[in-house]
């Protein structure tokens, strides 16, 4: 079988030098059904090797339930990368940042205050190894000794930033060599003394994570890293964006320049991303340095191919620059297709007051619960409560401890106002001698995936106070979105909108059918809408907000068929034309921006 090894100037394979030339491609960030076609332009670009992260909280959402099917299957995935001829480096965490909800760690793991999260604590490594006992048989399998195409795992993910327990990574080191893994193991920080010198151990093969000045960083990974080939694991050639702000990109010339001056000094490399692919249904992740920041739907990072798949100008610019130092292959990419444009007419609209009570079981308190106290870790969920200020003269004040993410407040399912975490929005005034029914719809933007505020809890923080009294007797029903079979029940049930309509007020369930001769990429622009999430055929393609920079939701191929498409909006705010258009790429200019 082949053989793999860190020499003491080289990555070695089968004895003679081997440079590695990898890109991101997160299979979990891309519809199973094009993961090959992703694959193959990597190697069309000139690429050796694809890197990929493994999301826990995705393959197991809930304690003991783990999914490795479909869009998780990573063993097929792995299959796929030797089918092509190219090898893989594995990222199994079990925390990976990735601009993903709670950095792949799953929101389960902190029900238990105890449990201390990466660090050598029992609770905390023994989740971790029953984890490792599904995930790492995988990537045992598919180690380029037993004939697969994984050269390189790595342990934990840019320590030296979070944490500086040796006990920790060596514990993931032995369980890493119990279940089999003999490859090399690597570490990945930023080029700094005190992240390189904390966040690895002697034995494991130190890598950094830079999008610039080249030589200056990777002279001072040597210093930590005397021995053995130079690689930066992470090489920055674009930039995620969050809601609100602009549209991250950096020139294809000047990201050529940066690679063409690593590669220039023997270094290996990882193009982080090669491909972003997106941010399914409620995975993306957020910052919060002082301002919660939640990634937005698209993870197109401004990378070589675009969240389409689509050859960029960085693809050309790259492979020219890879030409210089590898072979490159004669076949280039076939041009996209272009996406057609379109318009079509919402045909059921259901109020979400409506069907709210067939999405869940409400569940009582007497104070306020959090989203996780109710074991509910991902999207939405409605509080309400019975309220009576009549007599005092005034209109009462809500005060909440902290809002996460964001809640629009009703009383008598009239709307009263929104309050935001990024504004750090905590109070609002309720109308004058409130009575009546007060609900609180409550949206998880995203959870924390990097710093000291992972795993903190989601919904309404408390102590809640009216008229500064506390509220007490709350209930709390999480919204199940899973499964829309009640939505469309109730679309049955309802009459289609008034084509003379201007307007569909939130919140409120939309349906649209799309009609087609044969599934192709499409784009639905989003500047049309206001706030919400939308789904095809019931797979949710993830958040659509006018706030921007994100003009439009991409619409896979492989989750189209011939015929019917049902596309169903929860939209929370209104819609100002009871119609979704569908736009090229030429009429934004971008694919999704």
């Amino acid at each position: 079988m082949p053989d793999f090894r860190i020499g003491d100037t080289d990555f070695e394979l089968d004895g003679q030098p081997f440079r590695v030339l990898a890109g991101a491609l997160h299979y979990f960030r891309v519809h199973p059904e094009q993961w090959a076609d992703r694959i193959h332009k990597a190697k069309l670009m000139g690429l050796n090797t694809i890197e990929t992260y493994v999301p826990w909280n995705l393959h197991e959402p809930n304690p003991g339930h783990f999914d490795l099917t479909g869009r998780l299957d990573l063993e097929r995935f792995l299959q796929l990368i030797a089918d092509a001829g190219m090898y893989a480096i594995v990222r199994p965490g079990p925390y990976i940042c990735a601009e993903w909800d709670n950095g792949g760690l799953p929101a389960w793991l902190f029900r238990d205050e105890a449990v201390g999260v990466r660090r050598f604590e029992p609770l905390y490594m023994a989740e971790v190894e029953r984890y490792f006992d599904r995930v790492l048989p995988i990537v045992e399998r598919a180690q380029i000794t037993n004939g697969g195409p994984v050269i390189l795992v790595q342990i934990e993910n840019e320590y030296g930033a979070y944490g500086d327990d040796k006990q920790y990574l060596e514990a993931l080191v032995a369980l890493n060599r119990a279940h089999g893994i003999t490859v090399p193991l690597t570490t990945i920080d930023q080029p700094t003394d005190e992240m390189l010198a904390t966040g690895s151990l002697p034995g494991l093969h130190k890598t950094g994570s830079f999008g610039s000045r080249a030589i200056e960083r990777l002279a001072t990974l040597r210093r930590h890293q005397p021995t053995g080939p130079l690689m930066c694991a992470e090489f920055w050639n674009g930039w995620f964006d969050f809601w609100g702000s602009h549209h991250h990109t950096t020139p294809a010339a000047e990201a050529a320049r940066e690679l063409d001056e690593l590669l220039a000094t023997g270094a290996s490399v990882n193009l982080y991303m090669f491909h972003g692919g997106t941010n399914f249904g409620f995975t993306n992740g957020a910052n919060d340095k002082g301002v919660y920041q939640p990634t937005v739907t698209s993870y197109d990072y401004d990378a070589p191919l675009d969240e389409a798949g689509n050859p960029g100008p960085k693809f050309w610019a790259f492979r020219d620059v890879i030409a210089k130092y590898a072979p490159v292959p004669d076949e280039v990419p076939d041009a996209a297709t272009p996406a057609p444009a379109f318009r079509a007419p919402a045909d059921a609209v259901v109020p979400f007051w409506q069907v709210a009570s067939a999405l869940g079981e409400s569940i009582p308190h007497r104070s306020i619960p959090t989203f996780d106290q109710v074991e509910h870790y991902t999207g939405f969920g409605v509080y309400c409560t019975e309220i009576d200020f009549r007599g005092t003269g005034r209109a009462p004040v809500l005060s909440i401890g902290e809002v996460r993410d964001r809640a629009l407040v009703y009383l008598n399912r009239q709307p009263v106002g929104v309050l935001s975490r990024d504004n750090h929005d905590r109070a609002i005034g309720l109308p004058f001698e409130a009575l009546g029914t007060l609900e609180i719809l409550v949206e998880d933007q995203g959870r924390v995936n990097y710093g000291h505020r992972i795993g903190e809890d989601k919904g309404l923080i408390g102590p809640v106070t009216i008229d500064g009294h506390a509220h007490e007797r709350w209930e709390l029903q999480p919204l199940g979105l899973d499964d829309l079979s009640p939505v469309s029940e109730a679309f049955a049930r309802s009459a289609a909108p008034d084509p003379e309509a201007s307007a569909i007020a939130g919140p409120a369930f939309v349906r649209a059918t799309v009609e087609l001769d044969a599934p192709t990429d499409l784009f639905l622009d989003t500047t049309t809408l206001g706030k919400g999430v939308a789904w095809v055929n019931g797979f949710n393609l993830g958040r659509y907000w006018r706030r921007g920079p994100q003009n439009t939701l991409y619409v896979p191929a492989s989750t189209l068929k011939p015929g019917a498409n049902e596309i169903v909006l929860f939209e929370l705010h209104a819609i100002p034309d009871a119609t979704l258009t569908f736009v090229s790429a030429a009429d934004l200019g971008h694919t999704e921006f």
